[in-house]
């Protein structure tokens, strides 16, 4: 596995890359944020710095995910910043997970761990599948993950595809934050349910353009969220 470390300290970029091969990664660093989306293609995990020279790390996970070739890349946002929106925001543009800085080495190699563990298992299963999901005005392609609205493409993080799809595929069910985050995310979360809230809010922004569809995405007083029913 491959992962690219982006931190414009050097001593944690030290630090990382030399944990990171000792449990068995290949690993790259980078210094700024060019550095970084030129270095990203291939990669199987980018570990990315929030405070940057040139492009900052969410310049730089936004161009990441808008960008085909490295769109499916998981990101793991790290942060010296404590404040809620610069989390939200990570998430917002695509990022799988955040860390905020100082951090143990056990934790962020656990998330690591799991993020990759999340993404093999999401390509095994998606391999070789052709089927097509249609509720509404909503088309949901299994094979190439990609979906359309009213036959126009929407541009979903893999993270907002894969719980949009388990969200319509199991209509009625209402699923509880932390389910969601161990289905969606592969693990039970280090940090706390607001990476669900972020996720949906940004699902029902991009799917606005259908009421029937974005508002059948409830919310569970108590519990969690639901796909209330299937859409004529």
């Amino acid at each position: 596995m491959q992962i690219l470390v982006v931190d414009d300290e050097a001593s944690i970029r030290e630090l990382l890359s030399f944990n990171l091969k000792k449990n068995g990664y290949s690993v790259e660093t980078a210094a700024d944020g060019r550095e970084a989306l030129a270095k990203a293609a291939g990669m199987d995990l980018v570990l990315l710095d929030i405070m940057l020279p040139e492009d900052d790390g969410l310049e730089v996970c936004r161009r990441l995910k808008a960008d085909p070739q490295t769109s499916g890349i998981p990101i793991i946002m790290l942060t010296a910043k404590a404040e809620e929106i610069d989390h939200v925001l990570g998430l917002e543009l695509g990022a799988d997970d955040y860390v905020v800085k100082p951090f143990s080495m056990r934790e962020l190699l656990a998330r690591v761990k799991a993020v990759l563990r999340r993404s093999a298992k999401d390509s095994q299963s998606e391999k070789g599948r052709e089927e097509t999901l249609k509720i509404g005005g909503l088309r949901l392609d299994f094979s190439s993950y990609q979906a359309w609205l009213h036959d126009e493409p929407i541009a979903l993080t893999p993270k907002e595809y894969e719980l949009l799809k388990l969200l319509v595929t199991n209509p009625g069910r209402a699923f509880t934050r932390d389910e969601l985050l161990e289905r969606i995310w592969g693990y039970e979360y280090y940090g706390d349910t607001r990476t669900v809230d972020v996720h949906i809010r940004h699902l029902r922004a991009k799917l606005k353009g259908d009421e029937n569809i974005s508002k059948a995405i409830e919310t569970v007083r108590g519990i969690g969220y639901r796909f209330a029913r299937r859409t004529a």
